[in-house]
Order: C-alpha cells, then sequence, then structure tokens
C-alpha cells in the first residue's frame, strides 16, 4: 500500500502560488529526501501530508485517505512527526515528558521506558530537559514521534544543529526505523551525509517538484562528469604525462600534490578509463567519484533558474 500520494496538488495563500502541480509518491520501507531552498516549498508540501492544509487544487492521500477529514483521526495515530524545532517543558524530566505524550497518545508508559533505552536515552532519563544537549533533545523528539509505532514518520529538519556523531546516530536509527517497514520523509536543506541514508530525492523549486528519483536516476538525467584522481609513486610530470600517452585525461587535469593528479570526464568514458588504468603497474590508487547529491540539487536548481516557474 502506497503510503503517500499526491497527484497534480496546487497551493494558493493570497498572492502566493506555494505549489504547482507537485505529484510524488512515498512507498513502505522508503526513506524520501525532501529537498530545496527556504520557499521552495517544503513546509507547504509536509503541512498538506500532515492535514494541517488543504490543497487548493489536486489530489493528497496519507494511509489511503484524505488527511483534512474527520475519518482520518485512525490513520494520523500511524504518523510520527518531529518538527524543526523541538521544545518541551524545561522543568520536566526526560522521562516525565515522554510519558506525558504517552498518556495524550493512551499508550503504556512502559513503551515510553523502552524507547528511551532505544534512542541512547537511559542515562539522562532522570535529568530536567534544560539540562539536555541539542542532540538529546532530538532524540527525545524523535522518541515522542515514535510513541505510536509509525507507519509514516516525517522529519522536518531533524538534524539542524547536531554534532557530526549525533547526525551519524540520528541516521543510524532512521536506517533502522526504513529496514522495518517504516516510511520516512526526511525533510533538509543540510545534504551532506545524507546521500547514503535515502531511496530517493525530491529536489523543489519555486513551488515545482524539479526532480525525482534515486541518485542513479539523477545523475543520469544530470549528465554530470565524474571526478577521477590519481595517485603514484612517480613524481607528478611523468605521471601526467602518463596519463596523458594513456589518453585518459582531459585539459582540466590538475595537481593534488607531488603525486597525484585529479581531473574530470564524461560518465559515459568511466568503464574505458578504469581499464586502461588499471593496466599501469606505476599506479597506488585510482578513486572516481560520482557527483554527489550537493551537487545534482545545485544542477537541477540552476536549471530551474533559466526556465520560467
Amino acid at each position: 500500500m502506497t503510503l503517500i500520494r499526491l497527484d497534480q496538488v496546487h497551493k494558493h495563500f493570497t498572492n502566493v502560488h506555494a505549489l504547482r502541480d507537485l505529484s510524488l509518491t512515498l512507498n513502505p520501507g522508503e526513506v524520501l529526501g525532501l529537498f530545496g531552498h527556504n520557499g521552495a516549498g517544503k513546509t507547504t508540501t509536509m503541512k498538506l501530508i500532515l492535514g494541517l492544509e488543504k490543497p487548493s487544487q489536486g489530489l493528497v492521500e496519507v494511509l489511503g485517505q484524505s488527511p483534512w477529514r474527520r475519518q482520518f483521526s485512525e490513520q494520523r495515530h500511524q504518523i510520527g512527526f518531529l518538527p524543526e524545532s523541538v521544545s518541551f517543558y524545561p522543568q520536566l524530566t526526560g522521562r516525565e515528558v515522554l510519558h506525558y505524550f504517552a498518556r495524550l497518545k493512551k499508550i503504556d508508559t512502559a513503551q515510553a521506558d523502552n524507547l528511551l533505552e532505544r534512542i541512547g536515552l537511559a542515562h539522562a532519563v532522570n535529568r530536567k530537559i534544560k539540562t539536555y544537549s541539542k542532540g538529546m533533545r532530538q532524540r527525545l523528539g524523535l522518541a515522542q514521534a515514535l510513541l505510536s509505532q509509525p507507519r509514516l514518520l516525517l522529519l522536518d529538519e531533524p538534524t539542524v544543529g547536531l554534532d557530526p556523531i549525533a547526525t551519524q546516530e540520528f541516521y543510524g536509527m532512521v536506517d533502522e526505523l526504513r529496514d522495518q517497514g517504516c516510511g520516512v520523509i526526511l525533510c533538509s536543506h543540510v545534504l551532506p551525509g545524507v546521500e547514503k541514508h535515502i531511496n530517493r530525492a525530491a529536489i523543489l523549486g519555486q513551488g515545482r517538484l524539479r526532480a525525482l528519483g534515486t541518485l542513479t536516476e539523477l545523475r543520469a538525467q544530470a549528465n554530470l562528469p565524474m571526478t577521477i584522481r590519481v595517485s603514484s609513486a612517480l613524481a607528478r610530470p611523468a605521471l601526467q604525462q602518463q596519463l596523458e600517452d594513456l589518453d585518459v585525461s582531459s585539459a582540466g587535469m590538475r595537481p593534488i600534490n607531488g603525486h597525484t593528479l585529479e581531473w574530470q570526464s564524461a560518465p559515459g568514458n568511466k568503464m574505458q578509463i578504469l581499464r586502461r588504468l588499471a593496466r599501469q603497474q606505476e599506479l597506488d590508487d585510482i578513486d572516481i567519484q560520482e557527483p554527489s547529491l550537493e551537487s545534482l540539487y545545485r544542477h537541477f536548481v540552476e536549471l530551474a533558474t533559466e526556465v520560467s516557474p
């Protein structure tokens, strides 16, 4: 069963056309990255999915129902939401906060205690929230979103303000949820480190869907060059001459250090270049970097500015 279906959705706010002809889906066990600059339509999309806004035109279905209808109350319990800014009562402890939300959702508080251990806050359950770090508050927010064992999880800028270790641990929990069959929408403008945790990416710009697909599909659409880096015990001039003789480099070759060179090449040349380089015994290392999610995002957003919205 498709968890989310948006079909030709438009949303108007007075003189602002916030979303234009947006269509996308989310399936169980999938993480969809929703990316875009401020004002691109990410927040509006999340509000439509949560039933906080109605579309001006088009279809919005969440767990098989329209999310703003009264009949949606049962499905709403199957949705977890972590907003960008998490705020809890500072004088309460972590356990008191999660027990409070468990009672609101009519969930056994023992489940809340299990969640606190699962997300790595067992050591701080009796500490007041005002003593928690940003990362600890985000973990508590995630625990609140997971209380009802949701089939659908919406994460709005979940790693803003987290240090690298806390970010890695957070994405580890997202990976675990995906593997358990939970569908996740990850809304973010912080792209480095995200790509290995998503199944597909949706890039918004000026309220329109500018690109949608797996990273492999987006790379094929963008046709951006790959970066090739070669290291050798040979000194740079000799290495450069050898590469030029092999006809694997381009005019854009540049030195990284005295024994390493880097250049860009069309993606279609990848296997041909690898075969030629692999035959050279003098080479110590060959590294080929595909276009990153950040590069793809920049490409599709810049492409969108060249055409009218």
